[in-house]
């Protein structure tokens, strides 16, 4: 294929990308808006005794129907990206300037877990509606999973044990970018890990049960924590008890 080819093919697939990216995400929030905006026609359509009581109604109606809407987008979101094949690649290096195909639908299926999140992240974040979103957009999570962040991205590349935590503003991903190269890979946390505010975790790490890491800590790519430990820093280090204790006492 001559450049002139491959250059007219990769503006084609991008088009075609950018086309039915705003087509799909354009009949989600058409269909997420419908059960607001038939609530809201038979509203003006119903007898009230006055224009107050009218107006107070509609007023009373909002935050329900706007938390209705974004449960619906999360809903609708999950499965349909699930129905397109919208998914994060596993062990994948994808170079951006090549823009194929598993790029794209990976660009795709990150546009949308980026409008969940604006719309919908910042009522339902922290809630068992959260870990159910993240459920049904790919991620593979135990019992009691508790999820405060909103900085997760390629959700099913993710795999969490029973009674996992994950502190406020945790960014926590399948994906990084280097040199221009997208690069993916599991991100497997055992049950009972507790991982602290403002924590980053890299791709391919994994962490063993009863694993604590602390607060505005960094777990590097590609890192295995052992289980029943704690860990903090940047990089993160593991310290055993007496060490964890002085920490936590502050210096004499």
């Amino acid at each position: 294929m001559s450049p002139s080819e491959d250059r007219a093919w990769k503006i084609a697939r991008v088009t075609w990308t950018v086309l039915t990216g705003f087509f799909v995400e354009s009949f989600i929030f058409a269909a997420s808006v419908l059960p607001a905006a038939l609530f809201w026609e038979w509203h003006f359509h119903w007898p009230y005794p006055s224009d107050g009581a009218r107006i107070f109604v509609l007023a009373l109606s909002f935050v329900p129907a706007y938390l209705l809407f974004a449960f619906a987008l999360m809903v609708l979101s999950a499965l349909i990206t699930s129905i397109l094949g919208w998914r994060s690649p596993p062990d994948m290096e994808m170079r951006i300037g090549d823009v194929e195909w598993p790029l794209l639908r990976w660009g795709r299926y990150m546009i949308t877990q980026h409008i969940v999140r604006l719309f919908a992240g910042v009522f339902y974040r922290s809630t068992p509606v959260w870990s159910f979103y993240l459920k049904l957009n790919g991620a593979r999570l135990g019992r009691g999973v508790f999820v405060n962040s909103l900085s997760m991205s390629d959700h099913n590349l993710l795999e969490f044990g029973d009674h996992v935590v994950i502190g406020s503003d945790v960014h926590l991903s399948g994906h990084t970018v280097e040199a221009g190269v997208v690069k993916t890979a599991a991100v497997r946390l055992g049950n009972d890990v507790t991982v602290g505010t403002g924590s980053v975790i890299g791709i391919g790490v994994e962490i063993g049960d009863n694993t604590q890491v602390g607060a505005l800590s960094v777990v590097p790519k590609h890192r295995r924590l052992e289980a029943n430990a704690t860990y903090v820093g940047v990089p993160v280090r593991r310290i055993d008890a007496p060490e964890a204790e002085e920490a936590a006492l502050g210096p004499p």
